[in-house]
């Protein structure tokens, strides 16, 4: 295949950005319709969380398969697939009647989902080989999925403030169709038939172990987390996790080399991912219901209000990579990191009626912040991994995402419902019908309702103190879990010093680039040109400076 013309890399990075706007869109759309979903389906806290983890718990669990068969068998298929399935679901999401329905639906879409987010990545990563172009794509990447995900309350408000909850889902069908016929229009065909050999036992182990993880945590606050079928969860999570390196390690062409986590370039990176979509996804699942709840907002005007979080998204994912290649990957994602920690303390530090512009100064604090993080350590771990490898790599990104995600929404939301069951339990709620009484711990909607039903003030100022105790140690969980990654992203991450990749990233680096290269013209080089390595250093580079370093 030819090289692609600048104009035809643009309209690919436009399709792939709307494709992934679309599905973190639908991340946190959901969010806004929580109450309504609680109110109308009769969904408790624990439904609620499954709606949102649902999604997570299936995108997490299939992303690194769905990206090594984009490797393997063509990343434009992959990607649509992914988005025809997407827009099929997010329309059967609108006709659910039920929550376990609308969880069983939410779960095939984040299967879909995954087919489509690693494919963006590598298909960036294939469509810009040079690194200071496709540092400057992911910037652009991470300013439109941090969008999609901040955007979702605001455009989830504006059509609650019109139609049912419903609509929140059907939405999501023309922004998807549209970034279809993108795609068949304009994105180019690339695989990896080769070099990314299809790993069976691989993607077992990896889906298996990354699922049941994610499942033990969302069900541990239910179970316990000291209970014996959370201990044995995680148990059988790690055993899973042993597994899946054995079969890499025993591999001569793994799904993903596992020695790449000794590269700090990538593991730290991808460390610091997690724990910003922890703190992204926790505030967001929280925050929108403090606006409704607390604050008597409607879905619209909570919408607009989180507003200054996709704004500050935006900036800061262009900013943070800019600023990543003048003082290095280090400071600026331990900077962000630091931000994320400083805005959860701030929020656990203010009443339950602060000013909004106060409100706004924390969220454009968080905002900043995680885009300080996600765009440099995102395009660190991409720089590590040679382009045969791209959608498994972009996949490693995904499910640290998605991981970090699920995380949030499943401690910071399990942290909030403890303690705020047990202070209400303690309340004048204490001394209505006991199933009164459960259904109120179990739902803040159904607590309030409770209250404006009997016309007792008692009982409204107990669901708001309990709510904000509740919130305020939820945030000062998240506030711990930033400031703790920023100490380590500040000791682990390498500075503006390269740090070599391992040798077998290097030899990577040395074959074609799959975009350009058809596997007839790979095939008809000379035996030694396809499989030779570089040993020295790469053209331009400083002296030391291998082919598979990264910053």
């Amino acid at each position: 295949m030819p090289a692609l013309t600048p104009r035809r890399r643009l309209l690919v990075l436009a399709t792939v950005c709307l494709a992934a706007f679309a599905i973190n869109l639908d991340t946190t759309i959901v969010n806004v319709a929580l109450p309504d979903l609680s109110r109308q389906l009769d969904a408790t806290t624990r439904d609620l969380q499954w709606v949102v983890d649902g999604y997570n718990l299936a995108f997490a669990a299939l992303v690194l398969t769905a990206g090594s068969l984009g490797d393997r068998f063509g990343r434009r298929p992959a990607l649509l697939v992914g988005l025809a399935g997407f827009a099929a679901t997010s329309a059967l999401g609108a006709a659910a009647g039920s929550p376990a329905a609308l969880v069983a639906v939410r779960f095939v879409m984040g299967a879909c989902a995954a087919a489509i987010f690693p494919t963006t990545l590598s298909v960036i990563t294939n469509t810009f080989p040079d690194r200071r172009s496709r540092a400057k794509a992911v910037g652009v990447w991470g300013a439109v999925t941090g969008l999609g995900v901040a955007v979702g309350p605001v455009a989830g408000g504006l059509l609650l403030a019109h139609f049912g909850w419903p609509s929140v889902f059907l939405a999501l069908v023309p922004v998807t169709l549209v970034a279809l016929g993108a795609a068949w229009a304009w994105v180019p065909e690339s695989s990896s038939p080769a070099s990314a050999r299809l790993d069976v036992p691989g993607l077992a182990t990896s889906s298996a172990a990354v699922g049941v993880l994610v499942y033990t945590i969302i069900e541990a606050p239910s179970r316990g987390w000291g209970a014996p079928a959370t201990v044995a969860g995680f148990a059988a999570a790690v055993a899973l996790t042993a597994a899946f390196i054995v079969v890499e390690r025993g591999r001569a062409d793994p799904m993903i080399d596992v020695t790449l986590f000794r590269t700090p370039a990538f593991s730290a990176a991808s460390g610091s991912v997690t724990l910003a979509f922890f703190a992204l996804f926790g505030f967001i699942f929280l925050v929108t219901q403090y606006f409704q709840f607390i604050r008597g907002y409607g879905t619209l005007a909570t919408g607009v209000r989180v507003l200054p979080v996709a704004l500050t998204i935006a900036l800061g994912s262009l900013g943070g990579v800019a600023l990543a290649t003048r003082v290095g990957t280090r400071a600026v994602v331990t900077a962000g990191l630091a931000m994320l920690g400083a805005s959860f303390a701030w929020i656990a530090a203010s009443s339950a009626f602060a000013p909004y512009l106060q409100v706004v100064g924390q969220m454009v604090l968080l905002g900043l912040g995680l885009g300080l993080t996600t765009a440099p350590a995102t395009e660190s771990i991409l720089s590590v991994l040679p382009p045969a490898k791209a959608g498994v790599g972009s996949a490693v990104n995904d499910a640290t995402r998605e991981a970090g995600g699920t995380l949030g929404v499943a401690v910071l939301g399990s942290v909030f419902t403890s303690l705020y069951a047990s202070r209400l339990a303690d309340g004048p709620f204490a001394g209505l019908p006991s199933r009164t009484a459960g259904a109120a711990e179990s739902s803040v909607a159904s607590a309030l309702g409770t209250a404006a039903s009997l016309g007792r003030g008692d009982l409204l100022a107990a669901v708001q103190a309990s709510f904000m105790d509740a919130f305020h140690l939820a945030c000062l969980v998240g506030a711990g879990v930033c400031l703790a990654g920023a100490v380590v992203a500040r000791l682990a991450l390498p500075g503006r010093t390269p740090a070599a990749a391992p040798a077998v990233v290097r030899a990577h680096r040395a074959a074609p680039d799959p975009v350009r290269s058809t596997p007839a013209a790979a095939a008809s080089r000379p035996a030694a040109t396809r499989s030779a390595a570089p040993t020295g250093p790469a053209p331009n580079a400083a002296p030391g400076q291998g082919r598979g370093a990264a910053r």
